[in-house]
């Protein structure tokens, strides 16, 4: 959508400079209305998140299910975003109604997993709505995932030296984000 604006814009302004070609003042006005154009598409700029590597060498963080907190563990090995039994039963997720039959390899072995979706997902700036994520059985984890059901949704993700930075898409003015494609 947003290249298909571009492309209008800038055939409006190369029409502009052709009517107004033989008059400067009239070639003005139109690169003046075609940059307020571009200006009132710009972007503000993209929220980011620094996460500080910790001492056993993980980034951890309080995150927001719900808009409750939570702790939680960078894991770039998880497909999927992973709650404890006891943090979903703390932020209210109807763990009566969910059935544990996905399959799930942890770092303490196999166990059971149940699909759900989270409404909201924040990491400081960073708000995802919709979540894809599991919950695995009472006791079977002590930490909570932040998997790659989160991260993908982010513009990039990486880290440099032992700071872990998450870059969200940019607010468009007018609070619209830019459009999800199939592939996010």
């Amino acid at each position: 959508m947003i290249r298909f604006l571009l492309v209008l814009v800038m055939l409006a302004g190369t029409a502009g400079a052709v009517v107004a070609y033989g008059d400067p003042d009239q070639f003005v006005r139109a690169s003046t209305k075609v940059s307020h154009m571009f200006r009132a598409q710009t972007a503000s700029p993209a929220p980011a998140v620094q996460i500080q590597r910790g001492q056993g060498g993980e980034f951890a963080l309080r995150a927001k299910i719900n808009g409750i907190a939570a702790p939680m563990v960078i894991d770039t090995g998880a497909t999927s975003v992973v709650l404890t039994w006891e943090t979903a039963r703390a932020i209210g997720l109807p763990l009566d109604m969910l059935e544990y039959n996905v399959d799930l390899e942890t770092a303490g072995g196999h166990t059971k997993a149940a699909r759900l979706t989270l409404d909201r997902l924040s990491v400081g700036h960073l708000v995802e709505k919709s979540v894809p994520a599991l919950v695995v059985q009472r006791g079977q984890m002590k930490t909570n995932l932040l998997g790659m059901s989160f991260l993908d949704r982010l513009e990039s993700w990486g880290v440099r030296s032992d700071t872990l930075m998450l870059t969200g898409y940019p607010e468009l003015q007018g609070g619209h984000r830019r459009p999800r494609t199939a592939i996010d």
